[in-house]
């Protein structure tokens, strides 16, 4: 079990910032741009000069496409001003889908994604070494999220809380959390909305089978599941990350709304390299390089306009009007950790397996 996450003082998160900004502009291959590799969406490659050319592929998941290809092109104008010429790639999907990816062979450098669980079943394949949630800063975590109702406008179905969506009539987005990390955190949310709140993991079962017999449709990922909800008009409540109900809200022109359920859970998308495929490409330095800058304050401030919530808490301070408070539990308080959360509820004959096959029925 991965052990609780300590706060960062405001002193040592500058030191922390400042230092890592200047250790990845001094980095080979610090970079930027996006493009699209075989397995993921992206915008062309952004490139700045250097004598020794890097390019480096980070696999993520599917709501950062927008807040990579942000940081990527301000990256690339830092390692600008040292010569240097580093091409970043993306591929986004779902969480799960983009691990197991990687496991067959996707060669990236970097990964980004969803869930601790994602990351670690790498790691167990051998692609990334043991201890990599040590090797960056707050455990490897630049930044936090939860899970949110993104409504029609008006909320005329009147969803406050999580008991709401199981009401007769109503139809839930929600993606496969078979193949999605956003997906899987909204059934653990669900789930722990009640037993966190004194109730029973019978009552827990029974709620979270009902919210599946509501869902029209199962996408593969949260990108897919936005455009189920929001241009072909399907469902009532979306189950969204923050990040993604915001942008959507945004992009709808007053026609979607968020509300913020009392409680959710703590989503912590973690970050690391795959250093077998580093090793092997020489790309360790500068795939270093761009993961520490997720930490500097230039980069935490665009993770906080972008929805996310910073690890810095004085750009999270200077945002906070944007993310409404709400009672965030953490995974260990529905199971003894990421490990056996995923065992329990997601593996072959597990709690969503026995959910969706009693829902069929």
């Amino acid at each position: 079990m991965l052990p609780p996450l300590a706060p960062v003082s405001p002193v040592v998160s500058r030191v922390l910032t400042a230092g890592l900004l200047l250790a990845c502009l001094m980095a080979l291959g610090c970079a930027g741009g996006s493009g699209a590799p075989p397995a993921g969406g992206g915008s062309p490659d952004a490139e700045v000069e250097t004598t020794t050319p890097v390019t480096l592929l980070n696999v993520s998941y599917d709501p950062t496409r927008e807040l990579y290809q942000e940081l990527n092109g301000l990256y690339a104008a830092e390692a600008h001003k040292t010569g240097q010429k580093v091409t970043i790639r993306q591929s986004h999907g779902g969480s799960s889908s983009q691990a197991r990816a990687v496991i067959d062979g996707l060669e990236a450098d970097v990964v980004t994604l969803a869930l601790w669980s994602d990351i670690d079943a790498i790691r167990a394949k051998g692609l990334i070494e043991p201890g990599w949630e040590d090797e960056f800063p707050n455990r490897s975590l630049p930044y936090f999220s939860t899970i949110v109702f993104l409504v029609r406008r008006g909320n005329p179905k009147q969803i406050h809380d999580w008991p709401d969506l199981v009401r007769p009539g109503i139809e839930i987005i929600t993606p496969n959390p078979k193949t999605g990390g956003g997906a899987k955190l909204s059934l653990l949310a669900a789930w722990g909305s009640v037993t966190t709140r004194g109730g029973t993991t019978d009552e827990a079962r029974a709620f979270v089978k009902q919210l599946y017999q509501q869902v029209p449709v199962l996408d593969s990922g949260a990108r897919a599941a936005t455009v189920t909800f929001v241009q072909k008009q399907i469902g009532d409540v979306y189950l969204a990350w923050e990040n993604e109900a915001h942008l959507a809200r945004l992009e709808s022109a007053g026609e979607l709304e968020i509300v913020y359920p009392p409680v959710s859970l703590r989503a912590e998308p973690m970050v690391a390299l795959v250093d077998t495929v580093v090793d092997r490409r020489g790309t360790r330095e500068a795939a270093t390089g761009y993961l520490q800058f997720l930490y500097s304050p230039t980069a935490q401030e665009v993770i906080a306009r972008r929805y996310f919530r910073p690890i810095d808490p004085e750009v999270l301070a200077r945002h906070a009007d944007q993310f409404p408070t709400l009672r965030q539990f953490a995974i260990t308080d529905i199971s003894a950790s990421w490990a056996d959360a995923l065992r329990e509820f997601f593996d072959d004959g597990g709690i969503y397996d026995q959910i969706s096959s009693a829902a069929a029925r």
